[in-house]
């Protein structure tokens, strides 16, 4: 009568010891090599098994290396307009607002205006502060026109907030931001679709209809804040913007504002609050009639959005990998009933419960281990090929790389578990009579 294979506890114990010896640079290499074998000897099989993990650990990297990049992107935006640039806004939405059908806390704002932007200005806190606003608009030269461009309107101080290199020209004179003139600064990739190699400096164009001269071509940095998939063409007076365009006031108008040298962000708060509210004649018990938006709340929102996607992308990629997870434990329980003799063998030449335990659980980590691999690779260059297309810059998240192989191997040992148990507890004598 065959022996019993022993208690619940006995078996824990047995576990919990191949967990352990399965690191074992001898043992490790030894087991490796044996499911290395077992893989090769059913490649369609194992194949098919470690789909699962690769759909869902490429699917964590891609999704990490798009959210990484653009998120880079932010932090890059927020450096050049410096961390205390603040903005003051009519109202500040995470959701957009129909500039035609406002709600009614909305409606009963006013506008910002030139002259607040002035007074802010002259606040001893404040460094700079001025009306921006911005468009939707084609860019023309003689017959060649741009898609849609986003168009600044706004002053001297653009490059201050903004950042970005003049390459060639100039920035606007004050008598032509005052006039509002139809001048004109463009993004270089802008000047050089509609100008080919033309020299774009003096040369007039028309802008949404309108026409303006090029005096300058700029560069900009990564700018994150600009709508997916939406370019910018360039900069114009305020003015002219204003007078030549219909502008959204509730979303697309707004008052950057820098504080001066020495004085922090929440001191020239608090300045352009009160005087907000002292030129809106708002009395103590009245909210303000307006929003200010620093740069930690715009990262804020950034990291509450992407966050959300981010965990759906992740619900999805567990999915996949719990699917492969189970595939791994069905083809180990038909590697272990396929193997049965070559387990009796290996128990009646001396090998313990352990030792079985230790070469199906590494077996089934290989398994994994190679999807996760795998996975990665695939991700990585998916989401290198993403965020190219969306002109991002990223970098390769080693942290989540790491994470991801460990995770893979993990679900390899937790759902090689059954199977590897059932391989240990095999009696030798039956398994030698196994056909």
């Amino acid at each position: 009568m065959a022996r019993p294979s022993g208690s619940g506890s006995d078996d824990a114990r047995a576990l919990a010891a191949a967990v352990v010896s399965m690191w074992h640079p001898r043992a490790f290499r030894h087991n490796v090599g044996i499911a290395l074998r077992a893989i090769a000897s059913a490649r369609l099989r194992s194949a098919l098994t470690i789909l699962g993990v690769v759909i869902g650990v490429a699917t964590v990297m891609t999704m990490a290396s798009i959210v990484q990049g653009i998120r880079d992107q932010i932090v890059s935006t927020i450096e050049v307009a410096g961390p205390s640039t603040f903005y003051v806004f009519k109202v500040f939405s995470q959701t957009p607002i129909n500039p035609q059908n406002p709600p009614a806390y909305v409606r009963i704002r006013p506008d910002l205006s030139e002259d607040e932007a002035v007074r802010l200005r002259r606040l001893p806190e404040v460094g700079y502060a001025g009306l921006w606003s911005q468009t939707l608009a084609r860019v023309e030269y003689d017959g060649v026109r741009t898609q849609a461009v986003a168009m600044f309107g706004a002053d001297e101080g653009f490059p201050i907030i903004q950042g970005g290199e003049l390459l060639s020209g100039r920035w606007f004179l004050r008598s032509e931001i005052a006039s509002g003139a139809a001048v004109a600064i463009l993004q270089e990739n802008v000047a050089r679709r509609v100008f080919g190699e033309v020299n774009p400096l003096e040369q007039w164009i028309r802008i949404g209809g309108r026409p303006a001269q090029v005096i300058g071509v700029w560069q900009e940095p990564g700018n994150i804040f600009a709508p997916p998939g939406q370019e910018t063409g360039g900069v114009v007076p305020f003015r002219f913007l204003d007078r030549s365009f219909t502008i959204d006031r509730t979303a697309a108008l707004w008052i950057p504002v820098k504080p001066r040298e020495g004085v922090s962000v929440a001191t020239a708060q608090e300045a352009v609050t009160i005087e907000l509210r002292a030129s809106r004649g708002l009395r103590p018990a009245d909210r303000n009639s307006f929003d200010i938006v620093t740069q930690d709340q715009i990262l804020d929102t950034f990291n509450s959005l992407t966050g959300v996607f981010f965990l759906v992308m992740i619900v999805l990629s567990a999915v996949a990998l719990l699917v492969g997870g189970i595939g791994v434990m069905a083809i180990m329980m038909v590697s272990v009933t396929s193997r049965t003799r070559e387990i009796g063998l290996r128990k009646a030449v001396g090998a313990t419960k352990r030792d079985i335990l230790s070469q199906f659980l590494v077996e089934a980590a290989t398994l994994t281990g190679i999807g996760g691999v795998i996975g990665i690779l695939l991700g990585i260059v998916t989401g290198r090929v993403v965020t190219m297309l969306l002109d991002v810059e990223t970098g390769v998240p080693l942290g989540l790389t790491a994470i991801a192989v460990a995770v893979s191997v993990g679900i390899g040992i937790v759902f090689g578990m059954v199977p590897a148990r059932r391989a240990a507890r095999l009696d030798p004598i039956e398994a030698l009579r196994h056909e």
